[in-house]
C-alpha cells in the first residue's frame, strides 16, 4: 500500500507533504467525487471485509467503492500516512421512521486536528447527506456546503449532525410520491461522542449490517457518487441524478427505474464500476432516502 496509488485513484497527481487544512479539504472532496459509497459486495455473494489491506486492494487497485466502514477506514489510513492528527470515532445513524438513533455504532468517522482546530472528516455517507469538505467541530455553527447547510447540535454527552436541505423538485411525475425523495428540509443524520475507537470496535457492526434481516443494507442495494453538480445513485432499481441548484433554492431530482439488462452499463458509465460477479439488485421498502 502506498499513498501515490491512492492519489491516482482519486484523480490527484504530485506529492502532498504538508498536512494542512487546504490539503485535507482537497483530498476529502476528491475522494467523494471518485470513490462511490456502495454495498454491492454483499449483493454479489461476497462479504464486506473490515481489513485495511483488503480494503486498499478493493477500492484503490480494483476501482471499487465501499460502505462507510471501508471508505472511512481507508481515508483514516491516508490521513495518518500524511501526518495528520486524526482520531477514529464511532457514530449512530438516525432512522427517520422509528425516530431513533441506531442501537449500534455502525458508522465510522474521523476527528482531525489542524492548527489547533478540530474537524470531522466523513467521506462515506453518500447521497444528499454527504459532506464534501470536513466540518469544523463546533456547536451550532451553520456550515454551508454544496448539498445544503450542515451543523452540529449539542445534546449533552452527544454531538448530533443535522442538515438543512433545499426544496425538492422531482422531474418525473411517477416519482413525485416516492419514499426515496426526502420531504423534510431539516434532518438529523447521526450522533457521536469523542471517545477514540480502535478498528476492532466495528467488527460486530460490520457483520450485523450484512447479516441482520432488518439491516438497511440487507434490504436495498445502494451505490452513490458525488458529482460536480450534485450526485448520482442507484438505490434498488431506481437510478437518480440529482442536481444542486442553490441559486434557485432547489435540488432537482431526475429518477427512473432501470431494467435488469441495464445494470452493468449503468454501473460502468455512471459510477465507473465493473463487478466481477453478478449483482442481484435488492429493492425492499426501507427508510432510506436520497
Amino acid at each position: 500500500m502506498n499513498l501515490q496509488e491512492y492519489f491516482i485513484r482519486i484523480g490527484l497527481q504530485g506529492s502532498f507533504d504538508k498536512p494542512d487544512l487546504e490539503t485535507l479539504k482537497l483530498i476529502h472532496k476528491q475522494h467523494v467525487m471518485s470513490v462511490p459509497f456502495e454495498n454491492l459486495s454483499m449483493h454479489c455473494g461476497e462479504r464486506h471485509i473490515l481489513d485495511l489491506e483488503f480494503t486498499f486492494n478493493k477500492i484503490v487497485r480494483s476501482g471499487r467503492g465501499g460502505w462507510c466502514l471501508e471508505n472511512n477506514s481507508l481515508f483514516g489510513w491516508v490521513l495518518r500516512e500524511m501526518g495528520y492528527d486524526t482520531t477514529r470515532l464511532s457514530s449512530r445513524v438516525f432512522n427517520s421512521i422509528t425516530n431513533e438513533f441506531s442501537p449500534i455504532d455502525s458508522h465510522l468517522i474521523h476527528k482531525v486536528v489542524v492548527d489547533g482546530k478540530a474537524y470531522i472528516a466523513d467521506v462515506a455517507f453518500g447521497v444528499s447527506f454527504q459532506m464534501w469538505e470536513p466540518m469544523e467541530l463546533v456547536f451550532g455553527k451553520d456550515q454551508h456546503q454544496a448539498a445544503g447547510v450542515f451543523r452540529f447540535i449539542d445534546k449533552g454527552e452527544k454531538w448530533v449532525l443535522e442538515k438543512t436541505s433545499r426544496k425538492t423538485k422531482v422531474l418525473n411525475p411517477d416519482f413525485a410520491e416516492s419514499s426515496l425523495v426526502k420531504r423534510q428540509e431539516t434532518r438529523t443524520v447521526y450522533c457521536f461522542t469523542l471517545e477514540p475507537r480502535e478498528v476492532e470496535h466495528f467488527y460486530e457492526a460490520n457483520d450485523t449490517l450484512q447479516t441482520d434481516p432488518k439491516s438497511l443494507f440487507m434490504n436495498k442495494s445502494i451505490i452513490s457518487l458525488q458529482t460536480a453538480t450534485g450526485f448520482r445513485a442507484l438505490a434498488g432499481w431506481t437510478y437518480s441524478e440529482v442536481t444542486f441548484k442553490p441559486e434557485e433554492g432547489v435540488d432537482v431530482f431526475d429518477l427512473r427505474n432501470i431494467e435488469d439488462e441495464e445494470k452493468e452499463q449503468v454501473l460502468l458509465e455512471k459510477f465507473n464500476i465493473k463487478l466481477q460477479k453478478k449483482l442481484q439488485i435488492v429493492s425492499n421498502k426501507t427508510w432510506y432516502t436520497l
